[in-house]
């Protein structure tokens, strides 16, 4: 199975298991079944090389696959030169973590438009990302990919149109598909199979098939409001979606292989694990 199913960061049962570390995340999610481990550097790449190297040896050792969130404070389009500097800084400091840690992906927030229409914006967005992309080369990380994420709020850059756009600067920077954001920031369109299969058609559509089946994914429950995403769920929380088995049933069918990550409020490792039998079940099914 080459599709991967992981968390973002450590659920609460992790530290209720006596857990203190993310060394011994791993072996955590390998004994739950799962693949893949989403570091979390939202707050700043704090973690070191020697510990970053040796959390790599043990998602070997168990199997999981390791990609990084970068911060969070990332600002493409910031009016600002020194914010838009920094925030290539911050997209090389993820680079040099995730390399260490033996993984090839990392996530990036485009930020907002800061003041500027939404079109002037992009522009100047895909300018800081093309340097990023530089500048990562470089440095020596012309292997990593970079994976810019749909947003959950409407006063955020990150619809799947400008994400598409981002992809198509080069051939190693692939999608972040956040349903739960995409859910939330259209008022709730995912709620088939068939919607689910409308979006992977234009996401194959603007970024081309082969990009379209490896992409990367967040998903989790999203409350939202008129404004977009208000806050994340778990998947015992119903009232809200998107929900997971619709997705699984069209991937199952198109044999795409993306990973899939958890954000749910808490409960990420086990609502992947959720997620995966999910999708095993499509795939006897199909």
């Amino acid at each position: 199975m080459n599709i991967h199913f992981g968390p973002a960061g450590n659920e609460d049962a992790f530290a209720g298991a006596g857990h203190k570390s993310s060394l011994d995340a791993p072996a955590y999610l390998a004994a739950m079944g799962l693949n893949a481990y989403e570091y979390q550097c939202g707050r700043g790449v704090n973690i070191g090389a020697d510990k970053a190297a040796l959390l790599g040896e043990k998602a070997r050792e168990h199997g999981v696959q390791m990609s990084l969130h970068a911060p969070y404070f990332i600002s493409l389009a910031s009016p600002e030169e020194k914010k838009r500097e920094n925030s290539i800084r911050y997209i090389l400091e993820s680079c040099a973590a995730v390399d260490a840690m033996g993984g090839n992906r990392v996530v990036i927030h485009p930020g907002a438009p800061v003041g500027k229409p939404r079109d002037e914006a992009m522009e100047l967005a895909l300018i800081t990302m093309t340097e990023a992309r530089n500048a990562a080369d470089a440095a020596g990380f012309s292997h990593i990919l970079l994976c810019p994420e749909t947003m959950g709020k409407q006063n955020q850059l990150g619809t799947l149109s400008e994400i598409c756009a981002f992809c198509n600067l080069s051939d190693r920077i692939i999608p972040c598909v956040d349903f739960g954001h995409i859910n939330a920031r259209e008022g709730g369109i995912l709620a088939t199979r068939s919607d689910f299969a409308d979006l992977l058609d234009r996401l194959a559509e603007g970024v081309g098939e082969q990009k379209a089946r490896i992409f990367h994914s967040h998903f989790s429950h999203i409350e939202y409001s008129t404004g977009g995403e208000v806050r994340h769920l778990t998947f015992d929380e119903e009232q809200y979606g998107p929900f997971f088995e619709p997705l699984a049933e069209e991937l199952a069918l198109r044999g795409w292989t993306p990973t899939i990550i958890c954000e749910s409020a808490g409960t990420q490792a086990r609502d992947a694990a959720r997620m995966q039998a999910a999708y095993l079940a499509a795939l006897a099914a199909k």
